[in-house]
């Protein structure tokens, strides 16, 4: 890097993890690292151009980086929201030069509207004080099963609602009644809080999947010609959609998932075997429905999913990313759908008090970006009234 900057080139492409500490040994044989990073360029013409300017950029790395570059002028871009109570980005790298928002996006045809829907009432945890704390831990990163296991024993109660299997019932037969009821079939993506429960719900929503199959086979020799027809298709549909579960691996995973009655080996041959990615991205690909807990949950652009299940306490950068991945543009899609079995409207709407604003410096009444399903079941039962007068007249 030292010789690039005292050569003449326009442009230099670097890793932000290149700037680690240099680590060495004593005369003892110990590990020991400078205290601080040398010094590159004394240069003030160098403009550093950081992409995705967040956690990163806010470490030691980057404090490397300007200790490097100490007479450069840094400049940052981000598709993460800056919030109200945490605006990093905006004290390591200054105010803003340009903002274009989630609300603006959506008015520019940009990105399609998200439209939320609460899953069923009866598992709602209102525990707001736990929920915060919950969610700050499972934001923090994807944790592994040693961690997961600390906090179940650490938040014992919470764990065991977001668990529970009676619970878990509930949320995947509304995942088939939801899915089999949409009007426009996109893909979708079902999200859980761990490993464990991507796979139990994968189990339970095939066993509602097959459930409805035999209920609407069952349903055709008592129906007219046309409702045949309908549930013809259906049946058909039903029976060619594929489902998967993407996670990712650990050391002794099939013992920890048999100990849980659980067979990890069958998920894990497909994720290793079958470009899932790739059929998932297929909008011809029967695989519609895949089951996650980390994995593809921001940064994997599937324009074809029009639906998120929602069931995990997640919040900030991570929850407007993993909500992002049913507001992309394609074809037919009119809008995405968030279904929120966990309860996270709350961080929703702290997560966009910034980032749906037209200023970039608050929400403004009016200009939420997510909207409430019910009024758009209102809105429709206005405009068929309106019809039927004028057809009446």
């Amino acid at each position: 890097m030292r010789k690039l900057l005292r050569e003449d080139h326009r442009h230099i492409f670097t890793l932000i993890h290149k700037f680690q500490l240099k680590r060495d040994t004593d005369q003892s044989g110990n590990s020991v690292s400078e205290k601080r990073f040398p010094k590159l360029s004394d240069r003030d013409d160098i403009i550093v151009i950081c992409d995705e300017a967040h956690r990163t950029q806010y470490g030691q790395l980057a404090a490397n980086i300007r200790d490097a570059l100490p007479n450069a002028t840094f400049v940052a871009f981000t598709a993460t929201p800056l919030f109200v109570e945490d605006e990093k980005t905006r004290q390591i790298f200054g105010d803003y030069v340009s903002i274009y928002n989630f609300k603006q996006s959506v008015e520019d045809g940009a990105t399609v509207p998200l439209y939320y829907i609460k899953g069923p009432p009866e598992v709602e945890v209102i525990n707001k004080g736990l929920n915060a704390q919950i969610e700050a831990l499972v934001e923090e990163a994807n944790l592994d099963e040693d961690q997961i296991e600390k906090l179940r024993r650490k938040y014992p109660s919470e764990f065991n609602i977001i668990t529970n299997d009676s619970r878990l019932e509930l949320v995947a037969k509304h995942i088939v009644d939801h899915y089999m009821g949409r009007g426009y079939r996109g893909k979708a993506m079902v999200v859980s809080v761990d490993r464990f429960t991507a796979v139990k719900m994968y189990e339970k929503v095939q066993f509602y999947w097959n459930q409805r199959i035999q209920e609407l086979e069952a349903k055709l020799a008592r129906t007219s010609d046309y409702e045949k027809q309908i549930i013809q298709q259906d049946i058909k549909y039903m029976k060619e959609t594929d489902m998967a579960v993407v996670i990712s691996n650990s050391q002794n995973e099939i013992k920890k998932f048999k100990e849980k009655g659980l067979d990890i080996r069958p998920h894990r041959k497909r994720i290793i075997s079958e470009d899932l990615d790739v059929k998932f991205k297929d909008e011809d690909n029967p695989l519609r429905i895949v089951f996650v807990c980390a994995m593809w949950m921001t940064g994997f652009d599937v324009p074809p999913v029009s639906t998120i299940f929602l069931d995990k306490p997640i919040r900030n950068h991570t929850l407007m990313q993993t909500i992002s991945r049913a507001n992309r543009v394609f074809k037919d899609k009119q809008s995405g759908t968030i279904v929120d079995y966990y309860g996270i409207l709350r961080n929703l709407k702290e997560a966009l008090a910034i980032y749906g604003s037209g200023s970039g410096g608050g929400l403004v009444e009016g200009d939420f970006p997510l909207r409430n399903i019910d009024d758009l079941e209102q809105n429709v039962k206005s405009n068929l009234d309106i019809m039927k007068r004028y057809f009446t007249d």
